[in-house]
């Protein structure tokens, strides 16, 4: 079996939730505890640190595993969803899982695949922990998939818990308040494990503090805590990720107060070179100058304010968007936080979720926003270059999958 027909044999088998949205979420944990007894239980071999949150856990995530690996320990790193190669998703001090690995897993999975349906997160997340195990890692960072309570990834009990914040975002499976939202996030909180809230807010505070008084779970809220504590410089750009370095250093305090060997230099180390020791693409990421050009994967409303304000920082002549959306995001609470100076040029990824550009441009006028629309990412991006003079700028985002074809 070569690397594409595992990756294809994967796709076919098990629907990939980026592509097809809600018909790939299964609800319930059992495949998941299924796959997990099948496989060895194999997350018991290392220790983790779980994090979720609406926006900024992958960006966490990324922040923890290299401050980890700067310590000298063999860290594995399970992040969702790849922009690029499937094999993104599942690293060892930021290197991909081989392709070798992938092939010869999904090889002797079919089986289990054909026998307990798993979906495709299912099936990625059972490999991800065998291929920690197998490895021999001293900690692996896991990222929560979708919510937390019945989210695969639940089946660990970590280090340290971290939910990065709450906001609106996939209300058809997790809830449409943030009270409902936190509800779900707040179900990787566990026993006795200490817990990591990067930012207090009103709704989703009260929820935690009763989960974690319920498990008996030592109850931490970064944004409070650490609100003193100067901040290292960090290698990812971009004003949102301050919050998340605030979240990464009161999970490294927990983790130190239970006798963890990390360094103030190695938390210097780490997030001065995250990009380097990780991999991470997408966030705040730039990809050229003259014109300035850069993509950022925020794709809620939450995360459109960072960008927007990111953007109002920028020093520029003219602004360029290339822009391309899901067909399942509320787009009407992100079209109004979007710049009314900027030309636009909407566009579709090549996924079945994506929302049609005429549709996208057609609902962006109405709320003052005007451009053209490009059926393929690289039609818009290209023009928009072509209008672009050398002090201009040109920002694509909207979604990973926008974000994704332009790297």
């Amino acid at each position: 079996m070569t690397y594409k027909e595992a990756i294809d044999y994967l796709y076919s088998q098990a629907p990939m939730f980026q592509h097809i949205g809600k018909k790939a979420y299964k609800t319930g944990l059992e495949t998941t505890y299924a796959l997990d007894a099948h496989y060895g239980h194999p997350h018991r071999a290392y220790r983790t640190v779980h994090i979720a949150g609406t926006n900024g856990k992958g960006s966490t995530s990324h922040m923890m595993a290299a401050i980890l690996q700067s310590a000298g320990y063999k860290t594995g790193l399970y992040t969702s969803p790849h922009l690029k190669d499937f094999r993104e998703r599942i690293r060892i001090n930021g290197q991909m899982i081989p392709q070798e690995y992938v092939c010869t897993f999904v090889e002797g999975a079919k089986e289990t695949i054909s026998r307990l349906n798993p979906s495709f997160f299912e099936i990625t997340t059972a490999m991800a922990f065998r291929y920690f195990a197998d490895e021999r890692v001293d900690v692996a960072v896991i990222e929560v998939g979708l919510g937390g309570r019945l989210d695969c990834t639940n089946v660990i009990t970590p280090e340290v818990s971290v939910i990065t914040n709450i906001s609106i975002d996939h209300t058809d499976l997790l809830g449409d308040t943030l009270e409902a939202i936190a509800h779900e996030k707040a179900g990787i909180i566990k026993p006795s494990v200490p817990v990591i809230i990067g930012e207090t807010q009103p709704e989703s505070a009260p929820v935690f503090i009763a989960k974690a008084r319920e498990a008996g779970a030592p109850i931490h809220f970064a944004d409070k805590e650490m609100s003193d504590v100067p901040l290292p410089p960090c290698e990812m750009e971009g004003i949102y990720q301050e919050k998340n370095r605030r979240t990464v250093l009161a999970a490294i305090r927990a983790l130190q107060d239970k006798g963890w060997k990390i360094s103030a230099e190695d938390i210097r180390e780490g997030l001065a070179n995250v990009c380097s020791l990780t991999g991470i693409m997408g966030r705040w990421q730039k990809l050229g100058e003259h014109p300035a050009i850069v993509c950022d994967t925020g794709h809620n409303e939450a995360g459109i304010r960072f960008v927007t304000e990111q953007l109002r920082r920028q020093k520029y002549n003219r602004l360029h968007i290339v822009i391309g959306v899901v067909s399942d995001k509320k787009i009407d609470k992100i079209l109004p936080l979007l710049p009314k100076n900027a030309t636009y040029y909407f566009t579709k990824a090549q996924i079945p979720r994506a929302l049609d550009e005429n549709a996208l441009m057609a609902q962006a006028a109405e709320y003052g926003l005007r451009g053209n629309s490009y059926p393929t990412v690289a039609q818009a991006f290209n023009a928009a270059k072509e209008n672009a003079a050398p002090d201009d700028f040109i920002f694509i985002g909207g979604s990973n999958f926008t974000v994704a074809e332009i790297l």
